[in-house]
């Protein structure tokens, strides 16, 4: 095991009233519905390696890493993080966790109001004010590159990118229905906000003496499974996975090991944007079993996030 060198992974939340012990298959909310995917608990969570098919608690694949990792400079907390689309829902929870942890944090919002308002609930609820945040439309060049600034000038280095923000421009229909500023929304923001934020960010990285993790959000779609009536946002999903790859193996190529790219998956979280397509009775009530609040579901994520990184 030691000998298997693992410097990319892709790590999956558990999902509900169950923990995930080492299996070969990726979780999926849909699998919730099947007998055989509820596994015994254990304390633990599940990394997939490129060079293997099957995945391994974090403590072999922080022994297994450890090897590769080439930073001038060991990566210990508090970590500073920076998390686009952080006002709300899985972003917003994410950052809590992360300041009731210490850690340093930068949020980003389409909307100055709602950064403001975010801010003023992280530091009430948590207590900390070490937490900065910036209006970037993700979609958008130079905001991303402003955003990188920002958080350059704030906390001079980030240890943690996670790229959250996502739209599936609220609406829930047949594509044959969407109009064109539906599908370009959420095509910009998913998938070309996705590809700026990963290129700014691999850009701050490579030039920090102790690098950084990047952390690319999925969601329904990304397993390739399909998505009536939101086809547009699980097309964008189904190509973060791609993305993901396709950057560790650029990263590879360039000898960059100290910038490491991720995959995450939270599975189904109660949030604004799963909730607008529940238009009926049955729909909330479904969703409200099968999902769980992103407070719940996220503070056991961000702390196997911040494992990763503990080496």
């Amino acid at each position: 095991m030691a000998e298997m060198s693992v410097p990319t992974t892709s790590i999956q939340f558990f999902p509900k009233s169950a923990l995930c012990s080492l299996s070969t298959r990726k979780f999926n909310p849909h699998d919730l519905w099947v007998s055989s995917a509820i596994v015994s608990p254990s304390p633990r969570f599940c990394l997939k390696s490129k060079y293997n098919s099957l995945p391994f608690c974090a403590a072999a694949v922080k022994a297994a890493s450890s090897s590769e990792k080439t930073q001038t400079e060991p990566m210990i907390p508090p970590y500073n993080v920076l998390i686009t689309g952080g006002s709300k829902g899985i972003g917003y929870a994410l950052a809590k966790e992360f300041l009731k942890a210490g850690d340093n944090v930068i949020i980003c919002s389409r909307s100055d109001e709602r950064v403001v308002s975010a801010l003023d609930k992280l530091r009430v609820e948590t207590g900390k004010q070490h937490v900065w945040g910036t209006r970037c439309d993700v979609k958008e060049g130079e905001d991303v590159k402003n955003l990188a600034a920002f958080a350059k000038q704030k906390l001079k280095y980030i240890d943690i990118w996670i790229n959250n923000a996502g739209s599936n421009a609220y609406s829930f229909k047949p594509l044959a229905e969407a109009s064109d500023e539906d599908l370009i929304q959420v095509v910009t923001t998913n998938t070309l906000g996705l590809m700026i934020c990963c290129r700014e960010a691999i850009n701050l990285m490579q030039n920090q003496p102790r690098g950084g993790h990047i952390f690319n959000i999925d969601g329904a779609g990304s397993d390739g499974r399909p998505t009536p009536r939101f086809a547009a946002y699980g097309a964008t999903k189904r190509s973060v996975v791609h993305l993901t790859k396709s950057l560790q193996a650029e990263l590879e190529m360039q000898d960059v090991k100290n910038v490491i790219v991720h995959n995450l998956s939270p599975g189904m979280v109660t949030t604004d944007l799963l909730m607008s397509g529940a238009n009926t009775k049955q729909a909330k009530f479904f969703i409200n079993v099968l999902a769980e609040p992103a407070d719940v579901r996220i503070a056991f994520g961000a702390r196997r996030n911040r494992y990763v990184l503990e080496d």
